[in-house]
C-alpha cells in the first residue's frame, strides 16, 4: 500500500519476481477494504497516507485479520514512529529507499513468522480437541480440554492462557522455553526481546499461584536466568 505509484509498481515488480502474488492499492481505505474481502498474508504499508495513515491501517487490519504481518515502509521515519509500530507488533520498519533485497528479506522472514505461528496454533487446537488428561507430579489429573486440574476432592480451574502455558511447558518438559516463544505460543503474537519477560512473567505467577494448591507442584515450573522457563518434574519434593 504506497500512494506513489512508481513506488508501489517497484515493490510490485520486485516481489513477483520472486514468485509472490502481489496486489497493490493506493489508499489506506482501500488497505482496509482489500484485507476484509480477501486473505492476506502480508502487507507493505506507507505511513504517511492522505487520510487513513499506516498507523491506523495497522490497527484496523489487527482486528480484521490478526495473523496478518506489516511492513511499515517510511520516507520519514522517526523515533516515535518506530517505538509506536513496536507497540502495534509490527513486523518490520523499512526506511526509504529500501534495497530491493532488503524488502524481500523481510517479506521472507514475516511470512516464516506468520507460518511458525499459524503451526503453533494448530497443534495446540489439535491436542486441546484431543482432550487429553496427563498425570503430573504428586497425582495430580490435568484436562487440558476443560483447563482443569484436581486431584481427589480438590479442583483447580485454569484460564486459557494458564492452561496454554500449563500445557505447552508440561508437553515438552526439559525444554527451555525463550520468553519470546512463549508470548507466541502462548498469545499468538510477536513481540520485541526486551518486552518478553515482563509480559510473560505476570502470567507465569499467576500459574504458579494456582497450582500451589498441589503443594509442590508450582516448584516444578522453573525460570531460567536470562533465558525463559522449562517444566523440571524432578523439582517435585520427594515423599
Amino acid at each position: 500500500m504506497d500512494d506513489e505509484p512508481i513506488t508501489a509498481q517497484s515493490l510490485m515488480e520486485i516481489l513477483r519476481l520472486e514468485g509472490y502474488h502481489v496486489a497493490a492499492v493506493h489508499n489506506g481505505q482501500a488497505a482496509v477494504e482489500y484485507v476484509r474481502t480477501h486473505p492476506v498474508d502480508l502487507m507493505i504499508v506507507d505511513l504517511r497516507m492522505p487520510g487513513m495513515g499506516g498507523m491506523e491501517v495497522a490497527q484496523v487490519v489487527h482486528q480484521i485479520s490478526p495473523d496478518t504481518e506489516i511492513i511499515f515502509l517510511t520516507a520519514y521515519a522517526s523515533t516515535d514512529t518506530a517505538i509506536q509500530a513496536l507497540r502495534l507488533r509490527v513486523h518490520d520498519y523499512l526506511v526509504k529507499p529500501a534495497l530491493p533485497q532488503d524488502v524481500i528479506k523481510s517479506v521472507q522472514k514475516g511470512l516464516e513468522r506468520r507460518a511458525a505461528r499459524l503451526s503453533a496454533k494448530e497443534k495446540l487446537i489439535e491436542k486441546e480437541q484431543q482432550g487429553q488428561i496427563m498425570e503430573l507430579p504428586g497425582g495430580v489429573q490435568a484436562d487440558f480440554n476443560r483447563r482443569l486440574l484436581w486431584r481427589g476432592d480438590l479442583k483447580v480451574s485454569l484460564t486459557v492462557a494458564e492452561n496454554r502455558l500449563l500445557q505447552i511447558l508440561v508437553e515438552s518438559a526439559g525444554r527451555v522455553f525463550a520468553h519470546r516463544e512463549l508470548i507466541l505460543l502462548v498469545q499468538g503474537y510477536n513481540v520485541a526481546p526486551h518486552e518478553a519477560p515482563e509480559l510473560i512473567r505476570p502470567l507465569v505467577s499467576r500459574l504458579r499461584h494456582k497450582i500451589a494448591a498441589f503443594p509442590g507442584l508450582d516448584r516444578c515450573v522453573v525460570s531460567i536466568r536470562g533465558s525463559g522457563y522449562m517444566w523440571d518434574e524432578s523439582l517435585f519434593p520427594k515423599p
